[in-house]
């Protein structure tokens, strides 16, 4: 037969139907064709046909202790990735201890698909073992929940969820599949779109706003850049970058868009909120034009909203428009994906120099330079503050770091500078405890070559440390700094600055960490004095595998400044000037 002629007899000949598959397989080969290479996940009854179909899948599954750390790990890999992480768990409790960790997930805007395992579709409503309505449960907290009853359900539900994931402000989706759909069986098509997502073209910021945007920047005199994730979300760094250098306009950061802009810039200022720096807050307040870029003005950002920036007008470019104008009302709003905007603004704005804003800025900074607890000598005492800065110096501030939630966190997001984006991963909109491990361990899947090291206080750490076995069971080399002083420290300074030194609940007694390192199969060992930190460090980077380092830190150290409650921004509580101990 002549090669024409195949071609001919290719062509008009029916090709075979794909045989059916069970719904446990198409969830993988929905994975597969989604490029996801590592799940986080335990499973259990509900779930028990999909992890009976995992063998042959080019996909590794990390078993973790808990199904909390599976969520934050699923987290992690999204935050350090900027890809979808994965997370998977049975029905009943193990989709319930995913709430914490999606709800965290959807607070920072981090790309996830949960799969859980759900009853069979005939025993639903009927408080069957194990039986739980997750997608209730989880409907306040993700971008959308699936109940899945069927096989054929199953490839177009994953393939619309991974779409949703990641499209307009990232988050959550949660996909629950009863075990009857596990085991049913249907033809999956790889090549089918998402079915149900609407069709709306992106949003963008008009061009008459943009010209607007543009006149007030070229007018404003004392006017600042407020950086948040977005930022980083967006992939618009080196944009923003060039923006800076042509207005002239300095760049404070909220905790999670820390990196967006690099620390290490003339006209980067560093956090501004509850505790930013005081010239930062400072600033904000005095003021012309804020130009927020990427952030949502939460309560942690600007104080007593009565009082913020009143002097100033407000830009507000933004991806999600439900966030323009519901906590500070702004003259021009920005919607749509934020590098696009910013490629449309830059060559809007004139070059600009501002130095007298600038030197203003320089000498409130100045000002407060005199209460940095770097300018306090140690006298032989371990001090946070310290510990965060000489890890810094000592990693070139190349890590990438996580962090837990309290005092260890805001210390780190001071004195460690960073200068590139995604070298940050905390919980900033719900705060968890509990975070830092698990996320570390899935940015650690993320990426392979990093140097990760883990920020955490001596509560928070408790919360997640059995994950310490997944550790060594995966093989992962993280390094672990436990901020230890015996209190559940951001709640013990509250309880200082606002109710009379009643430490009611926040002393803390905790196990051996070096012990119990150990007992995992891993190195553990204690800091007790500043000139012990660099061995200490030089050591953990030394060794193939995890590794926690215990720091005794001073117990009653606060973080300097803090703006309580719902307070003016200048109503900051200073480190005394004269907080010298002899």
């Amino acid at each position: 037969m002549s090669q024409s002629a195949a071609a001919h007899q290719e062509r008009t000949t029916p090709r075979e139907a794909p045989a059916p598959k069970t719904g446990a397989q198409i969830v993988w080969e929905a994975l597969v064709r989604e490029g996801v290479d590592v799940v986080f996940g335990y499973p259990g009854g509900a779930i028990m046909p999909t992890y009976d179909a995992l063998p042959g899948y080019p996909v590794r599954h990390v078993l973790v202790r808990h199904e909390q750390g599976a969520a934050h790990m699923a987290d992690g890999y999204a935050r350090a990735s900027g890809r979808v992480g994965v997370c998977i768990a049975t029905s009943g409790p193990g989709a319930t201890n995913l709430v914490t960790g999606i709800a965290t997930a959807m607070l920072d805007s981090s790309p996830m698909v949960c799969i859980t395992g759900q009853v069979s579709s005939t025993a639903l409503g009927t408080d069957a073992f194990q039986e739980v309505d997750i997608t209730g449960i989880t409907l306040p907290i993700t971008k959308h929940s699936y109940l899945v009853t069927r096989a054929e359900e199953v490839g177009p539900t994953l393939r619309e969820a991974f779409a949703l994931a990641r499209s307009g402000r990232p988050g959550p989706v949660l996909v629950d599949i009863t075990k009857d759909a596990q085991q049913g069986r249907a033809v999956f098509d790889g090549e089918a779109p998402p079915l149900r997502l609407p069709r709306r073209p992106p949003l963008r910021a008009a061009h008459g706003d943009l010209a607007r945007a543009a006149a007030l920047i070229d007018a404003a005199e004392r006017p600042l850049i407020l950086a948040g994730q977005g930022v980083v979300k967006a992939e618009a760094s080196e944009l923003l970058r060039a923006f800076v250098e042509k207005t002239g306009i300095p760049v404070a950061s909220t905790l999670l868009g820390l990196g967006g802009f690099p620390a290490s810039h003339p006209l980067s200022l560093g956090m501004m909120g509850m505790h930013g720096e005081a010239w930062v807050n400072t600033s904000l307040q005095e003021s012309d034009l804020l130009i927020a870029l990427g952030m949502r003005f939460d309560d942690r950002v600007t104080g007593k909203l009565q009082t913020f920036a009143v002097h100033a007008k407000k830009i507000h470019a933004e991806i999600d428009p439900s966030e323009i104008n519901k906590n500070v009302k702004v003259d021009v709003a920005l919607p749509g994906n934020l590098k696009t905007t910013l490629e449309q603004l830059l060559p809007a704005v004139q070059p600009r120099a501002r130095a007298q804003w600038v030197e203003r800025i320089s000498a409130l900074r100045s000002e407060a330079s005199g209460r940095d607890v770097q300018s306090i000598p140690d006298n032989g005492r371990l001090l946070a503050p310290h510990v965060l800065h000489d890890l810094w110096k000592l990693t070139e501030g190349k890590a990438l770091v996580v962090t837990d939630v309290g005092q260890h966190q805001m210390w780190e997001a001071q004195y460690y500078k960073h200068e590139r984006p995604r070298s940050l991963l905390t919980s900033g909109g719900l705060g968890t405890m509990g975070f830092a491990l698990p996320a570390a361990m899935g940015a650690r899947f993320a990426r392979p070559r990093d140097e990760i090291w883990v920020i955490a206080g001596d509560g928070g750490f408790q919360m997640t440390n059995c994950e310490l076995t997944t550790c060594a069971q995966e093989g992962l080399k993280i390094n672990i700094a436990i901020i230890n002083n015996g209190y559940l420290g951001m709640v013990r300074q509250w309880q200082e600055f606002f109710y009379n030194r009643r430490y009611v609940a926040t002393p803390l007694r905790s196990p051996d960490f070096v012990l119990l390192a150990q007992a995992h199969g891993l190195t553990g060992l204690r800091v007790t004095r500043r000139d012990e930190i660099p061995a200490a460090v030089e050591r953990a980077r030394a060794d193939p595998g995890t590794v926690v380092i215990d720091f005794r830190v001073e117990q009653e150290e606060a973080v300097y400044p803090m703006v309580p409650a719902n307070a003016d921004l200048r109503d900051m509580i200073r480190r005394p000037a004269l907080e010298v101990d002899p």
